[in-house]
């Protein structure tokens, strides 16, 4: 049972349709995500109704490739009876569970850097002793960006230009925050709050817990046990759970028994309690004193709705959106719960000038220091929209956006001579040349495209060694990682001199240390070149694989952490999902225009690789499969969807294409629903590897998705169970999942979402898309799941004309975010 709140009833008021930027929905597991989820979240979210028979009878025998809506030639359903049935599709609200519907993963091993939790056990690796876990490499890596954050926020002292050319309450809002912030006037004069508590510039204190990724907060040794009965004496009182007593306990600190009391509230800090449950639990514990006008309630409603907004992709939210959605929930004065948020300093508002379709983003100003200004001569007035964002995100967003300037701004440093890097180009092919040759004078690059292209990268790497740079590539994971060293030169010493970069290195030669690491082991020290006596990384090339994976807290962490004169290569396929934490830094970059684009010429191959490159443009096209790589299996409901998703997995796909069921990925749209990865994980291990589940629910040999940090995924085994928890096989590391934290960090992992399961590729992959999945799915959703196989496809079908409609129609949803705009008016258009 899950320790989170009972999920309530879907909220009849988060319905308006306000585009990317407004609150509107929410999923059936209790963690809330008021603010349409953006495909890199909307196609995993759990369906959260029941499964019907709206798919209609698409037959069962016979190619089924019209009728499935996925034109095949030569695809054949794969046959075979003797499958068992589906299993119980009861769903379990465990908000605060792995792979809960804001992905925890990373996306498989991607997204969600910026996102982290508590360690959750040990890596031990080769017989060496302990070292330290992804978890912990995280943990350390965030706790390096905290400090700098805390260290540019210290810095900005300047009042918010903001408010001169708004009227009404826009205005009215921009100017009450600048005279506070400037110190012209007092909160209390401004706000009407009998008890100010002016915004302090510089705290020294961490900034307030924030829920979801303010788990790390407690650190690996916890809260104190005092304190955890502290607090669940408060919950028991108020009529709360009293399981959520650790997560309250780590994420409001010492005094949280206090907190509590004096505002019950805070409660709606803890992730997956929703602000009804937490207006229970203050009507419990204030009686007549509580109501829906108190200041502290619009204040944490105001936070939660921000908080969902950034499950959902966006760094910040237009503040009439926000309003009104405030309204909504039933905040009476919803601007002055903006305010007083602003006034508390757990937000920070921005005003950015509203440019035409396609035009360049012009400066910005607000909140987090803007410095844009328009131009004395200028005499038209410009639109603007005002933007109400986290501190956290903010901050992070403005540090990405100075960094990524310094990087465009400056001469790469002089490794070899132009002669030199031009004859590394000549002797690479195709984009590999135009790669080398953009690096060679670019302090930032970026690089374009399919899996076939990651050859690419590694050819750069190979030529950047040979030249006696120190050149490293970094995935989100590793998964991403192992991928990227299978390629020649990805993890190989450099090539002899006058040899073709993309050749494969000489057999038997041994290589000067793994070329590539984890983004998170890069960071924290723990992988890679470790830094040097200034604290930056001690590397001269960084390619960052994976790129549309990294969110605004992760990118801020890696530029600010790049030397001087360092070259910075962003490289990935932008027709995947975005990442699971806030931003879309790849996208912005390419749409920004402010360094060279290389965009490779290298197709996939086969029919998998056609197939995908035309979802990737919006068409489904009709490929030839005369391997069955691709098998359309067609459905009428749910159960029929399970029951022929483990007949493939555990007999057709093993016999009639040589692929064993453990080198098999099942890719669902959700979590819940007769058909998401609950059923079809219990139906494939009942299938599988059944066993009494004596360990919480796992056996040995279980396949699992382990989440060490909200955010990320990394597929494993479960190897054994004892004293000190569950013990994990992940991506060759043995991993100890304490016992009280395996419920909320590991799943069973036959069946994952698109988004956890984005890092990796599998000999082969079955998507299922049930009759419930239409409304979930987009283009993005669609072209990473079909891009995970690497041999062989089998779709299970029962959405019918809803398949191709999404490739044709449903794009990425846009994210609100501010990178563009920052970057405007530091960096000039790229030619």
């Amino acid at each position: 049972m899950s320790t989170e709140p009972e999920p309530t009833s879907e909220d009849p008021t988060a319905t308006v349709d306000a585009g990317p930027e407004t609150p509107g929905t929410a999923d059936e597991a209790g963690r809330t995500a008021d603010v349409p989820v953006s495909d890199a979240h909307a196609g995993d979210a759990d369906a959260g109704r029941p499964v019907g028979e709206g798919a209609g009878d698409a037959g069962t025998g016979g190619r089924g490739a019209a009728s499935a809506g996925v034109p095949a030639a030569g695809a054949a359903p794969v046959a075979g009876e003797g499958a068992t049935g589906p299993a119980d599709g009861g769903v379990v609200g465990d908000a605060g569970s792995a792979g809960s519907d804001v992905e925890s993963s990373g996306p498989g091993d991607s997204g969600g850097e910026g996102a982290s939790g508590s360690p959750a056990g040990s890596v031990e690796g080769g017989g060496e002793a302990a070292q330290v876990s992804e978890a912990e490499a995280e943990l350390a890596a965030q706790q390096v960006e905290r400090e700098r954050i805390a260290r540019r926020k210290a810095e900005k002292q300047g009042p918010i230009d903001a408010g001169g050319k708004l009227s009404g309450t826009a205005a009215d809002l921009l100017a009450a925050v600048r005279a506070v912030e400037s110190g012209e006037k007092p909160a209390a004069t401004v706000f009407g709050d009998p008890t100010p508590a002016p915004r302090r510039p510089a705290p020294e204190t961490a900034p307030p817990p924030r829920p979801v990724w303010a788990e790390q907060a407690a650190g690996p040794a916890g809260p104190a046990p005092e304190t955890v009965q502290a607090v669940r004496r408060v919950l028991a009182e108020g009529g709360a759970p009293e399981t959520l007593a650790p997560q309250t306990a780590a994420l409001l600190g010492e005094g949280a028994e206090e907190a509590l009391r004096a505002d019950p509230w805070q409660l709606l800090r803890v992730g997956g309690v929703r602000p009804e449950q937490a207006d229970g639990f203050a009507r419990a514990l204030l009686g007549a004193a509580c109501g829906p006008d108190d200041e502290r309630r619009g204040r944490a409603v105001t936070v939660w709705l921000l908080e969902q907004a950034a499950l959902a992709g966006h760094t910040a939210l237009e503040l009439p959106r926000l309003t009104d959605t405030l309204a909504q929930r039933g905040v009476p004065d919803p601007d002055a719960a903006v305010q007083s948020t602003l006034a508390e300093g757990e937000a920070l508002a921005f005003q950015d000038a509203v440019e035409e379709p396609g035009a360049r983003p012009g400066p910005a100003s607000g909140g987090a220091g803007g410095t844009g200004a328009p131009d004395e001569d200028e005499d038209e007035e410009r639109p603007v929209r005002v933007l109400i964002g986290l501190e956290r995100f903010s901050l992070a967003e403005e540090s990405l956006a100075d960094g990524l300037a310094r990087l465009v701004n400056s001469a790469p440093k002089q490794d070899g001579s132009a002669a030199d890097w031009e004859r590394a180009a000549d002797s690479a092919q195709g984009a590999a040349a135009d790669l080398i040759r953009a690096v060679a004078g670019h302090g930032l690059v970026l690089h374009t495209g399919g899996e076939a292209s990651l050859a690419e990268p590694a050819a750069l790497l190979r030529a950047a060694r040979e030249l006696g740079l120190r050149a490293w590539a970094a995935a989100p994971g590793p998964l991403g990682r192992d991928r990227f060293a299978a390629q020649p030169g990805g993890g190989t010493p450099p090539a002899a001199p006058g040899s073709d970069p993309t050749a494969p290195a000489p057999e038997g030669s041994a290589p000067v240390g793994p070329a590539a690491v984890t983004l998170a082991g890069l960071l924290a020290g723990t992988e890679g070149p470790g830094r040097d006596a200034d604290g930056a990384l001690d590397l001269d090339l960084l390619v960052v694989l994976d790129a549309p994976q990294l969110d605004v807290e992760a990118g801020a962490l890696l530029v600010e952490s790049l030397p001087d004169g360092a070259r910075l290569v962003l490289a990935g396929d932008p027709a995947v999902l975005w990442s699971a934490g806030p931003g879309r830094v790849f996208a912005d970059l390419l749409a920004a225009r402010v360094c060279p684009q290389v965009a490779s010429r290298r197709p996939d191959p086969g029919p998998l690789g056609e197939l995908v490159s035309g979802i990737g443009i919006g068409e489904l096209a009709q490929v030839d499969a005369p391997g069955k790589e691709v098998v359309i299996v067609p459905v009428r409901d749910a159960g029929e969807a399970v029951h022929r998703t483990v007949q493939l997995v555990a007999d057709s796909v093993p016999r009639a294409i040589g692929v064993p069921a453990e080198d098999t990925q099942v890719i669902t749209p959700g979590h819940g629903g007769a058909a998401g990865t609950r059923a079809l994980n219990a139906a494939l291990k009942q299938r599988l590897n059944p066993g009494p589940g004596r360990f919480g629910g796992f056996d040995p040999g279980d396949r699992v998705a382990y989440s060490p940090v909200p955010g990320r995924t990394l597929p494993g085994r479960v190897v054994k169970a004892d004293a000190e928890g569950l013990h994990l096989s992940c991506a060759g590391e043995t991993v100890v999942v304490p016992q009280e934290r395996v419920e909320r960090s590991v799943r069973h992992g036959w069946a994952l979402t698109a988004h956890q399961a984005v890092g990796g590729r599998w000999p082969a992959v079955v998507v299922v898309l049930p009759g419930d999945a239409a409304q979930a799915l987009s283009r993005p959703w669609i072209y990473t799941a079909f891009g995970r196989a690497v041999r062989h496809l089998s779709v299970v079908q029962g959405v019918e004309q809803a398949l191709p409609r999404a490739v044709a129609e449903v794009p990425a949803k846009p994210r609100t975010t501010r990178l563009p705009v920052l970057l405007a008016p530091q960096v000039p258009v790229a030619d």
